[in-house]
């Protein structure tokens, strides 16, 4: 096979078609291996393609009623080049032949590279083997299979007729569901050629409460991905009696008084507070922004030697799994931490060319109009080989954080974290509930005096954002026990 002409190119170019029409796959391979040829022969080091259709459904009721039903469809490309450290990234929603042409020359001209060779330096790309991830695993009939709006509707308004039966004193309740389905395939100028359909799917319920001057409101979700019967089937009643219980107790709560205390922090949830506040350093963005204290700790202890964590995408079912990437890397897992000692870093393409930390299946984008970046998909702590309440009879006095609410996280891992659930640990035990608690801190400080974890390890759906938008991220812990950290409250 001779080297391609820029001639040969425009011949080649003017006769290969976008196939629009139908899933996306084997179909594209000629299309696709010309532009990344032609990247390449530009003089671009690396290439890369992200086509990306959508199909999203989200549902919500307020106080008995249907209020919102949003369908959106979307469908569109992102283009990625590299000269040396340098990229640059392409989107549009023109999957045309010319759409593509255009989103390549576009990011070739932004790297300074001439998309007019004199003379030909190269051939297209050869593409592996189609690796696809939806067909192996039966994901093409997901879509059909999953709730409509008929059926979402019912069950949310069933969900609201029950809050407003088990809740007392419930001023407005807000129930909502959604599903995104997603159809992905990654080419890129090394042969990747990677598919896979995705599919998220959340139920969420939402309270406030108010009885005279006292006021208290609580949330709670309950997600899946891969699963297409989710909103079909997911029992919400625990959640139901959960947030009844818990709007019934912090209702009469007395506020906290500010202070430094020991802490037990219960699981699931509660496992925001290392993914915002230390998750977030150990993504190789972070070493790019120079943002983060942990750059050069690689084999250096920075937490307490009890603590453990990692970072994967293979859990069954979790909020954050992936059969691949957005750059269509296998799914993998990642031991972050081990025993206190920093091992690995959240590495996606970028994050490996520059500072040569290996891949680990992480780089992720909201959609196609992101460049993929390394992000968080479940990261937990690991559980160690105590009770809960041997952590809680190990506090003479301290404070029990049940439920966590919202948080703020500077560039450097300063934080501040809202508690929705408190009660005090008094001689031991659980005493009085307590609201106002906002836990104070630096990753830094906190990771070292995290000197317990408890057996108990539960996993709990969320959303992240950071430079390549919201995704969807699993956190999670066993309970464990903070030996001292700063309670904003009342003086």
């Amino acid at each position: 096979m001779r080297p391609l002409l820029e001639r040969d190119f425009k011949a080649s170019f003017s006769t290969t078609q976008a196939p629009i029409e139908g899933p996306f796959g084997e179909s594209w391979r000629p299309l696709l291996s010309l532009i990344l040829g032609h990247a390449r022969r530009s003089g671009a080091d690396f290439a890369e393609v992200f086509l990306e259709r959508r199909n999203t459904l989200r549902v919500t009721t307020e106080n008995g009623k249907v209020t919102a039903v949003a369908p959106a469809f979307s469908l569109g490309a992102g283009v990625r080049c590299f000269k040396g450290t340098q990229d640059v990234y392409v989107s549009t929603n023109d999957l045309s032949r010319e759409g593509l042409r255009w989103a390549v020359d576009q990011a070739l001209a932004m790297l300074g590279l001439s998309t007019r060779m004199k003379h030909s330096i190269g051939r297209d790309v050869q593409l592996e083997p189609l690796r696809d991830f939806a067909s192996f695993k039966g994901k093409n009939s997901w879509l059909a299979a999953c709730a409509g709006v008929t059926e979402m509707s019912g069950r949310l308004l069933e969900q609201s007729a029950a809050l407003k039966k088990k809740v007392a004193h419930l001023q407005s309740d807000q129930v909502s569901a959604f599903r995104d389905w997603q159809e992905v395939l990654v080419a890129a100028s090394d042969g990747v050629f990677a598919r896979d359909i995705r599919l998220h799917q959340l139920s969420r319920l939402g309270v406030n409460c108010a009885d005279g001057a006292d006021r208290a409101s609580a949330h709670e979700q309950r997600a899946s991905t891969g699963q297409p019967d989710f909103l079909k089937t997911v029992d919400m009643s625990p959640v139901v009696s959960e947030l009844a219980d818990s709007v019934g107790v912090m209702l009469r709560a007395d506020y906290v008084s500010a202070g430094q205390y020991p802490l037990v922090m219960a699981n699931r949830f509660g496992g925001v507070i290392f993914h915002e506040a230390c998750g977030h350093l150990l993504e190789t963005t972070q070493i790019e922004r120079k943002t983060t204290p942990f750059a050069d700790s690689l084999g250096q202890p920075i937490a307490h030697e009890s603590l453990s964590a990692w970072d994967e995408g293979v859990t069954e079912g979790a909020f954050g799994s992936t059969d691949m990437d957005d750059e269509g890397m296998p799914a993998q897992s990642t031991l972050l931490i081990e025993n206190g000692i920093l091992r690995n870093f959240i590495a996606d393409r970028a994050g490996s060319m520059r500072f040569g930390h290996p891949r680990t299946g992480s780089g992720r984008r909201q959609n196609f109009t992101f460049a993929a970046a390394s992000r968080m998909r479940n990261t937990f702590i690991a559980p160690g080989k105590f009770t809960p309440e041997e952590l809680i009879s190990s506090c003479e006095s301290g404070l029990y954080c049940k439920k966590m609410g919202g948080g703020s996280v500077g560039a450097t891992g300063e934080f501040n974290f809202a508690v929705a659930e408190a009660y005090l640990i008094e001689k031991g035990k659980l005493g009085k509930p307590v609201k106002g608690a906002t836990l104070i801190g630096t990753a830094v400080d906190i990771m070292k005096k995290i000197s317990a974890c408890a057996n108990d390890i539960e996993l709990a759906p969320g959303f992240c954002g950071s430079v390549s938008g919201t995704i969807y991220t699993t956190v999670g812990q066993p309970h464990l026990k903070v030996d001292n950290i700063t309670v904003g409250g009342r003086a």
